[in-house]
């Protein structure tokens, strides 16, 4: 027997948990170990920093919804992965021992690497769902009395799409209360140009967020580095090409939203052969640790090098059908591995991206997602912002059902030259 263990609730340990299932034998065992005792959908956290949804819309709880297909829950946080040992520590003390182990946990917020960022300092998040609540409701006491917008991501942050979605999302919202031309805003990202997004931009991404901005009246610094975070106010060091220090900012605000930078969790930080220095999962083309070959991860916390080098450090985002792609890969090489066999399943990396901008939205396809490319196209309508819409409903539904990869999203997807697995 067997025993198959998923660290983290999320999309990734999710999707990797109903898969698993279906690949292990009947006496085979499959646990997810999550800190959260609920699923959260984040990309919808930032319709809920503006109350346009509610918790209680885009999270339910993991264990009722595993157990209808015979998979535990352990509603714990990890406190240390010991990999030598083949066990989990948790927070109370206890173990949990594992065959395999399937690192999902998603990211640690740096909020701590900028002075005065975060929630808990002078600065909103949409990353968790917690924080999402805790904006909306700062939302609204500054809508009864607005003022200046500063919205972004800071160096070293590798998710630029909710940054460029919540600015455009508070811009509509701000315009459906008729108070828009009182809220001054500012995008700040440590991106060399708006639109590279940590992938070196897909399309035509630079141009078409550029005449976004222009057109919703949101003025934009790249290639910035933020100092420091008062309240009301934040310390912008925008930089040349070269990394020179271009111009100082000083940029006031009644409300913001900075994108952190990422690192591994503490359960698996520092561990030797392990992680990387900045605590994400080193893993090899098969989405196996190359030291300890019975772990895999998949997900934020695998660690991917820059898509390029840049005057201010950027990262590279990993996207829900990149995250699927490597979960596919993953529980099919743990099968050949429990077979006796050598893995030879390689996730294709392939990224198909909603982004909602209130009123419209913008898509882009980039197979792979990291450059260079076969097909690379980036496109904008009203028709993205229903799609999105529609497919948070759909992928909550997928997961609650616990089919990941339904018959007619592989052929629809298919048809469009994405797939999860190289051939």
């Amino acid at each position: 027997m067997a025993h198959i263990v998923i660290l983290g609730g999320g999309i990734g340990g999710m999707t990797a948990a109903y898969d698993m299932k279906e690949q292990v034998g009947p006496n085979d065992k499959v646990t997810v170990v999550s800190e959260h005792p609920y699923f959260q959908f984040t990309p919808s956290n930032p319709w809920v920093a503006v109350n346009w949804r509610t918790r209680e819309d885009i999270t339910f709880e993991l264990a009722p919804y595993l157990a209808r297909k015979g998979i535990d829950c352990i509603a714990k946080a990890a406190k240390k992965v010991h990999p030598a040992e083949n066990r989990i520590e948790l927070i109370d003390g206890t173990f949990v021992d594992y065959d395999f182990l399937i690192i999902a946990t998603g990211p640690k917020l740096a909020f701590d690497e900028v002075e005065g960022l975060g929630p808990e300092k002078f600065t909103h998040s949409v990353c968790a769902v917690d924080h999402a609540v805790k904006s909306g409701q700062a939302w609204e006491k500054f809508v009864a009395d607005p003022g200046p917008i500063v919205v972004g991501a800071v160096q070293g942050a590798s998710c630029y799409g909710p940054a460029y979605e919540y600015a455009m999302i508070m811009d509509t919202d701000l315009r459906r209360r008729k108070i828009r031309s009182k809220v001054p805003m500012t995008f700040v990202t440590a991106e060399p140009y708006v639109g590279h997004l940590g992938l070196g931009g897909v399309g035509d991404s630079k141009g078409m967020i550029e005449s976004i901005l222009r057109d919703r009246h949101i003025k934009w610094i790249c290639n910035a580095k933020v100092t420091k975070v008062e309240a009301g106010k934040m310390y912008v060091a925008e930089h040349n090409d070269d990394g020179s220090v271009k111009k100082e900012h000083e940029l006031p605000f009644k409300y913001s939203m900075m994108l952190p930078a990422f690192k591994g969790v503490d359960a698996v930080f520092g561990i030797e052969g392990l992680s990387n220095p900045r605590g994400f999962i080193i893993i090899d083309e098969f989405q196996r640790n190359p030291k300890y070959k019975n772990i895999y991860s998949v997900g934020v916390c695998v660690a991917i090098p820059p898509v390029e080098a840049t005057p201010i450090p950027v990262g590279t985002p990993k996207t829900g059908y990149m995250i699927e792609s490597m979960v596919t890969a993953t529980v099919h090489n743990i099968r050949l591995a429990m077979d006796g066999k050598e893995p030879d399943h390689k996730a294709t990396w392939n990224a198909v991206c909603l982004a909602d901008f209130g009123d419209e939205g913008a898509a882009f396809v980039a197979i792979p997602q990291i450059p260079p490319r076969n097909v690379s196209w980036f496109k904008k309508g009203k028709w993205v912002h229903y799609a999105k819409v529609g497919y948070e409903k759909y992928f909550l539904n997928k997961i609650k059902k616990g089919n990941t990869e339904p018959f007619y999203e592989r052929y629809v997807l298919k048809l469009i030259g994405v797939t999860r697995l190289h051939k």
